[in-house]
């Protein structure tokens, strides 16, 4: 593989999701050229080979776990910690960019992850829940080692459970950042919450939902082509 500069986006999906992958790498260099790593979570033989013929995008291969666990996005956490560079920001397939994404990595916060909270979760759940659709870390933080290994002991629900159920009130403060709403704002905020942004930097369409609003985009954009 090779070498990777300080700051690197990192994304991932398997056969079920990579439908996704060429609509989220359009979008992502038509506003940015930092390189950006592909975790193969189980990605058919075609799909790998096309990511190969991304000139700033880089495989990142990880045979050892693809199969473990029943949904791919409990991969996420091992591939945090296998990605190269010094501040990398995870990416979900499913998020819309909007806009150029480089900013992002001036305002991590080292010992922690770098998130947006989950703004409707809060409103229906009455407490403070993190969005892992967009991850940002310094390093390898130790509540990284510490969600992968939950992760891999307890794979209930998703990754973003798991990571909730670790952490209380005063441990959420500790380890969590919380980034401005801008770098993921999510489906059901402009849905359910009329809530929505002109400065959104990571549109996240969440849910089966919010693939169907996927698919839409994609058709208009072959329209628009054709």
């Amino acid at each position: 593989m090779p070498k990777m500069p300080d700051n690197l986006f990192l994304t991932g999906c398997d056969e079920k999701t990579e439908w996704q992958l060429p609509w989220f790498l359009e979008n992502y260099f038509k506003y940015n050229n930092t390189p950006i790593a592909i975790g193969n979570f189980g990605m058919s033989d075609e799909m790998v080979r096309w990511c190969e013929t991304k000139s700033h995008a880089f495989c990142l291969m990880h045979h050892d776990q693809v199969g473990q666990f029943e949904k791919a996005w409990f991969l996420k956490p091992a591939a945090m910690l296998k990605a190269p560079g010094k501040k990398v920001v995870w990416l979900d397939t499913d998020c819309q960019v909007m806009s150029n994404l480089d900013h992002i990595f001036r305002i991590l916060v080292p010992n922690k992850l770098n998130m947006v909270m989950d703004r409707p979760w809060l409103k229906r759940r009455k407490e403070e829940w993190f969005n892992s659709g967009v991850v940002g870390f310094i390093g390898k933080p130790e509540i990284l080692h510490k969600w992968a290994k939950q992760v891999e002991d307890t794979p209930n629900v998703g990754d973003q459970e798991v990571l909730h159920s670790m952490l209380d009130p005063l441990n959420r403060q500790i380890y969590i950042h919380e980034l401005p709403n801008k770098w993921n704002w999510l489906r059901l905020q402009i849905e359910h919450d009329n809530e929505d942004s002109n400065d959104k930097k990571i549109m996240h369409w969440t849910g089966a939902k919010g693939n169907d609003r996927i698919k839409g985009l994609m058709k208009i954009k072959e329209v628009v082509r054709a």
